[in-house]
């Protein structure tokens, strides 16, 4: 299996990226193709006291750089040689199973849409992140990448979210959920409203597994394994959970500092304070994939380190081989037969 993985985007690239996929190439098994400037990358690595490239990595040149400033699909159409354009070649030529990028989510997903392409049938990839949970983690779709939706959207993002569910966090029968500000099925506007009616439909007809809607506050609780909403709610969704978690993680710490018994007691709880921080780590997931596009991409966070590469890597990997891709095209006719159905 090879990966390409975008050397240059990122706040800590390229270094943290180099390193988080040498460490992915020793421990996954993967071939790793490090996209973007040889030169930079090699004089990182010397910078680095890192010696030659190890076994299962290799370079692929590109000489320039899609920036955070960069206007995305301005981008994507004339840097024809940033690393994320040259990485998003290679897995489009069949030169890549799949692609990383901590960089611009706005590029990626643009680069993705017009290189890779769409799923046939399906009218918008979204971002779907796995948040953790009671459960130990739900898929979120959208988180982003759509901030304005139609309802046949949200329906699509439910039917993938349910095969990405299946393929990656292995439910037998995802629960899916519109996320909503009540439970009520009278409840948010004319968009909830009709969406609701047709998961609801469709869930009677036995192609989903559809619960109801759901509030924010009871997605950790491990009350559904999708959470279907439109990329605004999202974003804010999980940029409040990724905000919670440093602040109770900041929080503990200044507590177990306080005193010598708090201290002591933090000394005693170590393992266990340590695995909350893990749970709640976004470098532990790794990204979001762009979920209906036809081969795996997936967003790092900007601000990954060489775990999150690492671990962005492995969600890569397991993306290629779980098949999803074809659960995908195959529930498209299930889709297509609730949007005329209740027309």
């Amino acid at each position: 299996m090879r990966i390409a993985v975008d050397a240059m985007g990122g706040d800590n690239a390229p270094l943290e990226i180099i390193k988080g996929s040498f460490a992915a190439a020793a421990e996954l098994g993967v071939d790793v193709v490090l996209v973007g400037s040889t030169e930079e990358i090699l004089q990182c690595m010397e910078k680095a006291g890192i010696g030659n490239l190890p076994k299962g990595v290799e370079i692929a040149n590109a000489t320039q750089v899609i920036t955070m400033e960069d206007d995305p699909a301005k981008a994507v159409r004339e840097k024809k040689d940033s690393s994320m354009t040259v990485m998003l070649n290679m897995l489009r030529d069949g030169e890549a199973d799949a692609a990383v990028s901590a960089g611009s989510t706005g590029a990626l997903l643009s680069g993705a849409t017009l290189t890779v392409k769409r799923i046939r049938g399906i009218r918008r990839a979204a971002l779907a992140p796995i948040i953790p949970n009671e459960n130990g983690g739900c898929i979120l779709v959208d988180s982003g990448a759509n901030s304005e939706c139609s309802a046949e959207y949200l329906v699509q993002f439910a039917f993938m979210g349910s095969v990405y569910a299946k393929c990656i966090l292995g439910c037998r029968e995802p629960r899916v959920a519109l996320l909503n500000i009540g439970e009520e099925e009278s409840k948010g506007t004319a968009l909830q409203h009709e969406t609701y009616r047709l998961l609801k439909t469709a869930s009677e007809n036995g192609k989903i597994n559809f619960i109801g809607n759901i509030e924010a506050r009871d997605v950790m609780m491990g009350k559904a394994d999708v959470i279907v909403t439109d990329g605004f709610s999202g974003n804010i969704l999980l940029k409040s959970m990724e905000g919670m978690g440093l602040y109770i993680v900041g929080q503990l710490k200044k507590l177990f500092l306080k005193s010598l018994k708090n201290k002591l007691t933090a000394l005693v709880l170590k393992k266990d304070i340590y695995g909350l921080k893990k749970a709640m780590d976004y470098e532990e997931v790794g990204g979001s994939i762009f979920i209906g596009i036809t081969r795996p991409v997936i967003k790092a966070h900007g601000s990954s380190k060489a775990n999150g590469i690492k671990s962005a890597i492995a969600q890569a990997a397991k993306a290629v081989s779980s098949g999803m891709t074809d659960e995908i095209n195959a529930s498209l006719e299930d889709i297509r037969l609730i949007m005329t159905d209740t027309e």
